[in-house]
């Protein structure tokens, strides 16, 4: 640990600046003052280093204390519950991850797909019957999920000050490290991958539109080609909540009572123009995909041309793994799209808790995000700003594909998450005001 040797020296100088003046008056008085200098600046000294061996000992306590935890996830097998929905995802967390767990920690990773819905479900069953260890461990969750699981005692926590990686490299300044849709995280989960809704469409068709103004001429140019995923898919309620960003503003939704009359009530001209596109888009608006893998199996048999993801570089992906054309681009509204942050939490009563506290950490080591940005495109969680220069070189180095944007682009385009509570009553006026009219 650095030593604050700057701070020392200053207080050297002025003590002895102190000295020299008061010898300059002669006396006794000047002998008094010497001696007084030099009590007061040995008990700066010593007051500096006794906060030196405190900060010491509380980072060697930690570093023990974590070293406790790695120790005793050995031999565990941690179970990891979350949407499996994402194949490029699954291969990446049985291959490149549970392999980096198994030879650095000797823990097994087992995913587990669910849905979070289920995933709630049971939590909520367990709490009832009084379970005492719980098969989840990990949890991929995040939104208004998140706000459920905490407000109902679900998780353990806190405990990202546990781990090292989250205190080295994450940026402890960043809205997302502290809050979650708005809602406060307090150390109930940690940073996973970064998440920003970008549009995708077929470039031979055209310009793509910049806002819903155009979109809404787009659509009418191509009827039948163009649609969204039925809320709550997550994708489908991220694209109203973008299109509600884009008529009726950002700062005001920050705000708002989480009242479902006065929020239908400040939505109504985007719901109004959801229902004015609705007869141009695909089977004219009278039922919609079921979800976004749907949807982009659609694009990629041609019967849409155009999509949208929450998966920044879902193009690069899919044009690689031939699911997409070579002239599929991505694009954003030009006042922006709206992004957030994947976590991954950890159930109250988990019974590999301590395997899921060293999973969790080793996610978030630069060598396991950088793979992640290589191997899945998914923007890192990592402040670029803590990392050596060598590490911010290989970031750098990747080739994201082809017909994606710059990370900085879609960073400079990010729109804040509405807070956690207005998801839900949003994808409700939707369901009555939009499905099937």
């Amino acid at each position: 640990m650095k030593k604050d040797v700057r701070m020392i020296s200053r207080l050297t100088a002025m003590a002895m600046a102190g000295v020299l003046a008061l010898s300059a008056c002669g006396g006794k008085k000047a002998e008094t003052s010497t001696t007084t200098a030099k009590a007061e600046e040995t008990k700066a000294v010593g007051e500096s280093k006794a906060e030196e061996k405190a900060e010491e000992k509380a980072e060697e306590s930690g570093s023990e204390a974590f070293d406790k935890l790695v120790e005793e996830a050995k031999g565990q097998t941690v179970n990891f519950y979350g949407w499996g929905g994402d194949d490029h995802l699954n291969q990446w967390l049985d291959g490149f991850y549970a392999e980096y767990l198994k030879k650095n920690y000797d823990i097994t990773l087992n995913r587990v797909p669910m849905g979070i819905e289920d995933i709630l479900t049971q939590l909520s069953a367990e709490k009832k019957v009084g379970t005492a260890e719980s098969d989840i461990d990990m949890i991929w969750i995040n939104g208004e999920n998140f706000k459920t699981a905490k407000e109902n005692d679900y998780l353990y926590g806190p405990f990202t000050a546990d781990l090292p990686n989250f205190k080295e490299y994450i940026n402890q300044d960043d809205p997302e490290t502290k809050t979650d849709f708005s809602y406060p995280i307090d150390g109930y989960e940690a940073p996973y991958g970064k998440a920003q809704l970008v549009l995708y469409g077929d470039s031979k068709v055209g310009e793509f539109p910049k806002n819903t103004a155009e979109l809404l001429e787009f659509a009418k140019a191509h009827p039948g080609k163009i649609t969204y995923p039925a809320l709550p898919d997550f994708t489908g309620s991220a694209f109203v909540r973008n299109v509600i960003y884009d008529i009726v503003g950002v700062e005001q939704f920050q705000t708002v009572k989480e009242d479902k009359e006065a929020v239908r009530e400040l939505v109504k001209p985007a719901m109004e123009y959801l229902k004015e596109l609705a007869p141009y888009l695909w089977k004219e608006g009278k039922t919609y995909p079921e979800s976004a893998p749907t949807m982009m199996n659609m694009y990629s048999d041609g019967e849409l041309i155009m999509g949208m993801s929450y998966s920044a570089y879902i193009v690069a992906n899919g044009i690689q793994d031939g699911s997409f054309s070579p002239d599929t681009k991505t694009f954003l509204f030009d006042k922006g799209t709206i992004g957030n942050t994947n976590y991954i939490a950890i159930s109250k009563n988990a019974k590999h808790r301590a395997a899921a506290e060293v999973a969790i950490n080793a996610m978030m080591a630069p060598e396991v995000q950088l793979n992640r940005y290589k191997t899945l495109k998914t923007i890192p969680v990592l402040d670029n700003a803590k990392l050596s220069k060598e590490v911010q070189d290989e970031f750098s180095k990747v080739d994201l594909g082809e017909g994606v944007l710059p990370q900085s682009e879609l960073l400079s385009k990010r729109l804040p998450e509405m807070p956690a509570g207005l998801v839900p009553i949003i994808e409700e006026i939707w369901q009555e005001e939009v499905a099937g009219k």
